[in-house]
This record gives C-alpha cells, sequence and structure tokens, in this order.
C-alpha cells in the first residue's frame, strides 16, 4: 500500500511541474509547419488516396467537356463537376467493387439522378484524368 500511495504522489508531482513549466499560455503557440509543408502533405494524402491534382489548361478544359457529352446536367456548376471527378478518382483507382454506385452518389443532383448506364460512361470519360493521381 505504501508503494502505491508513493507512486501516485510522484505521479502527481511530475503532473504538476510539467503543468508549471507550459507556461502563462499568454503566448500565441508556435506554427509549426509553414504553408508550403502542410500543402506537400496534403498533395501526398491526395495522391495515396489515389485523387489527382485540380487540372489546369487544357485538362480542366477537357473534363467538363467529357462530362457534358454524357449529360450536361453533370457540369451544372463546373468546380462541382471537376471536385466529382477528383473524389471518383479515388473510387476508380482504388478498385473499389462500388465504383458505379460511387459515380452515382457524386454526381448526382436534384435535378438529375445519374443511373447505372451514366455512372458507366462517366467513369470510362475520367479514366484518363484519373491516372495522373
Amino acid at each position: 500500500m505504501k508503494y502505491r500511495a508513493t507512486a501516485a504522489l510522484a505521479a502527481v508531482a511530475a503532473l504538476a511541474a510539467l503543468t508549471a513549466c507550459s507556461g502563462s499560455g499568454d503566448a500565441a503557440p508556435e506554427k509549426t509547419t509553414t504553408p508550403a509543408a502542410s500543402r506537400s502533405a496534403g498533395d501526398a494524402t491526395r495522391h495515396a488516396a489515389g485523387i489527382p491534382p485540380e487540372p489546369t489548361g487544357q485538362p480542366r478544359e477537357d473534363l467538363p467537356a467529357a462530362l457534358r457529352l454524357i449529360d450536361g446536367d453533370l457540369v451544372v456548376d463546373e468546380g462541382k463537376a471537376i471536385d466529382n471527378s477528383r473524389n471518383q478518382c479515388s473510387a476508380i483507382n482504388g478498385k473499389s467493387p462500388e465504383v458505379v454506385w460511387s459515380a452515382q452518389q457524386r454526381f448526382s443532383t436534384s435535378s438529375h439522378e445519374v443511373s447505372a448506364a451514366e455512372a458507366k460512361q462517366i467513369d470510362i470519360a475520367i479514366a484518363e484524368f484519373c491516372e495522373t493521381a
């Protein structure tokens, strides 16, 4: 019993010492990562998930154009269509067994429900873009 009390007292003393050394709390915490480091960490995470970087130039024009060929309602909001495509790449590149269902969920809107056939066309249309991940 004496050892338990001594151990408990030592733990409390150590905790009190650590709390006392932590500072007043008035100073702003130091920033440990730079924006570039955060950005590259985010890029690495997206790459590991099979999500390509946001397209620029000609690929940014080609992606919505390919979706419009399937159905114009898929590209009512071009930015959202590109985000949906990038996120769908995660399912495609990850060889998800639910890839068609994922496309239906991502691209359906209140005004247009994506069919299984359209979802397959979407996956084919964005497959080359997904290879850039």
